[in-house]
Order: structure tokens, then C-alpha cells, then sequence
């Protein structure tokens, strides 16, 4: 018999190779990333993720005050590492730009493990539609803060 609780858990341990699509939002959800420069650090973070080859990333979208990320888990380490190594990064980065001493990122972060019968391209499209969603452009184009390896497709 599966103890109380625990068929909630089932497919939520770290896994390599397993596409993650994970929600994390900024310190009492301030809308940091309203400031041009602090989405770059975030941004150019992901990219040193890839680099650094602990993540594959499929797409991104940075909201004013959270970020929605696509990505495929390498096998040098755990889900909770890499994100904790991107935040953490970026967090120390982002406080130096600010020339300030704040909590950048809330604590933990929502992620979902993508099943083989979930559509990718439908996962990355509902993440690039956010800024439209939010009214914050009428068109994608206008939003510099998202990207995807599908570009071509999603629009």
C-alpha cells in the first residue's frame, strides 16, 4: 500500500535528461527585472547554465517579477543545484549592478517534469505568451526578454 501523500511525489525527484519546465519568482514578487540590466544578468545566467553544460535550455520568458524556464537537466547535477546555482549567481550579480544588499529571488521554485505525452512546442508557447497575457506588449516582438530554440515555430 503507497503511504498517504506519496503518490503526490511520484515523477518529482531530479532526473537527467528530463525536460523541467520551472517558475521561480523574485523576492515578494518586486518587479526587479523592470530594470533593463538586472534581465540581463538573469538572461545571460541561463546561458552560462547551458554553457557550463548543466542545462539544455529549450526557452525562456523573464517577467517583471518572475521567470518562466524550459530546459532539459543535464547529468552533472541536481534539479535543485542548478536552479540554486543560477539564482545564486545572478542574485549576487544583480545586487552588485543595483549597488544594493537585497533578496533578489523568493525561496524555492515551482517545476513540472514534462511526460512524454505533454507537447513541448505547447509548453514553450503558453510560456511565450506571457507578456501578451499580462498586457505588457501587443506583440511578442516587442518583449526582449524571452527566447526559444522553436523562434520560428511559435510565432
Amino acid at each position: 500500500m503507497m503511504e498517504h501523500g506519496s503518490h503526490l511525489r511520484l515523477g518529482r525527484y531530479s532526473n537527467e535528461n528530463n525536460i523541467y519546465f520551472v517558475t521561480t519568482n523574485t523576492h515578494e514578487r518586486e518587479p526587479l527585472f523592470n530594470d533593463f540590466g538586472s534581465a540581463r544578468i538573469v538572461i545571460n545566467n541561463l546561458k552560462l547554465s547551458d554553457d557550463k553544460k548543466i542545462t539544455s535550455t529549450i526557452g525562456y520568458c523573464l517577467m517583471p517579477d518572475h521567470l518562466h524556464w524550459l530546459f532539459i537537466l543535464n547529468d552533472v547535477t541536481d534539479l535543485s543545484r542548478a536552479i540554486g546555482y543560477m539564482k545564486g549567481r545572478s542574485a549576487k550579480q544583480i545586487n552588485t549592478h543595483l549597488q544594493q544588499n537585497i533578496n533578489v529571488w523568493q525561496p524555492g521554485f515551482y517545476d513540472h517534469c514534462l511526460r512524454q505525452d505533454e507537447e513541448i512546442k505547447e509548453v514553450m508557447r503558453y510560456i511565450v505568451a506571457n507578456p501578451l497575457r499580462a498586457r505588457l506588449v501587443d506583440n511578442i516582438g516587442n518583449y526582449s526578454h524571452w527566447d526559444c530554440i522553436y523562434l520560428a515555430e511559435i510565432d
